[in-house]
């Protein structure tokens, strides 16, 4: 199964012109060959060189901890991402107890006044580089509840927020699309300053 670069349409730029279904198997067979040509250093030599910003990009995207915030609804959808048919674990996203051991708040669902102080002070209390994803529509700007007395109109008036995961409620494969798009951010951004 492989894709014949021959038989593909050029751009002006001598690339191949692709449909969705082969760029995907392109990207992977290039993710294997990239793969194949790491292993086959690591046995000839036994070292890869590489760059300290790189080691601290995938240490810092495949150990991300999360500090769940379920305020309504949205908290389900967020629990069944962890459970067993999404699993977030395998891609390095572990839940976690407590608010300084955590990289990430997950903040799903209407966010009241009254509970805005407190979502502060746990977010104050997550040790830096600290993330937030603000996940469904309360979250996001209110949804439902945009212009009642008690609602606050999005949670990035309180806390900065890095991904916004729309929806009423968002499904779980939202949430998780956006917890990748967070390690894309992380890989992209990384520095030892934030």
């Amino acid at each position: 199964m492989g894709i014949d670069l021959s038989k593909l349409n050029l751009n002006k730029d001598n690339t191949p012109h692709m449909n969705n279904a082969q760029a995907a198997e392109f990207n992977a067979m290039e993710q294997g060959t990239y793969f194949k040509n790491i292993n086959s250093d690591l046995a000839d030599k036994g070292f890869v060189i590489t760059s300290v910003e790189d080691i601290i990009a995938w240490a810092r995207t495949g150990s991300l901890w999360w500090m769940t915030f379920g305020l309504a609804c949205c908290a389900v959808e967020m629990m069944h991402t962890a459970m067993s048919r999404y699993d977030v674990e395998r891609f390095g996203f572990a839940p976690r107890g407590s608010p300084r051991h955590s990289d990430v708040m997950i903040v799903a669902g209407t966010l009241t006044n009254k509970m805005a102080p407190a979502m502060r002070k746990v977010y104050d209390q997550m040790a830096e580089p600290r993330y937030v994803i603000s996940m469904g529509s309360c979250a996001n700007g209110g949804g439902y509840y945009h212009y009642s007395y008690s609602v606050v109109r999005g949670c990035d008036r309180i806390v900065p927020v890095d991904i916004y995961v729309p929806g009423c409620p968002p499904s779980a494969e939202a949430l998780l699309y956006g917890i990748l798009q967070l390690q894309k951010k992380i890989r992209r951004t990384v520095s030892f300053e934030r």
